[in-house]
């Protein structure tokens, strides 16, 4: 079965996190998760990151997404939505993670 194009660019930043040395993990949404979470989870450099990875064309984020990505930076993480390997690696850049 052929990869949709938010599971092509979750598994290109998922590699690139490998390469950089980060820890990481896929959350998948479950009885036992918080709704809303974002897909990918990781630790750069001793920072908390999270990434809510969307296609690029038509990927909506929702109010419980949004709320997230929120509380996240509000309690000194980073959270950021991604569209592409080059959106999260210009994302790092621009936050001194790489």
């Amino acid at each position: 079965m052929a990869q949709g194009p938010e599971k092509r660019i979750e598994n290109q930043i998922k590699r690139y996190l490998d390469s950089i040395g980060a820890w990481h993990i896929k959350t998948h949404g479950s009885m036992f998760s918080k709704a809303g979470t974002p897909d990918i989870i990781a630790c750069v450099k001793g920072t908390f990151v999270a990434i809510e990875v969307k296609r690029p064309e038509g990927g909506k984020i929702s109010e419980l997404q949004k709320y997230h990505i929120n509380a996240i930076s509000e309690a000194g993480g980073l959270a950021f939505v991604s569209r592409s390997l080059e959106e999260t690696k210009r994302y790092f850049e621009t936050n001194h993670l790489v």
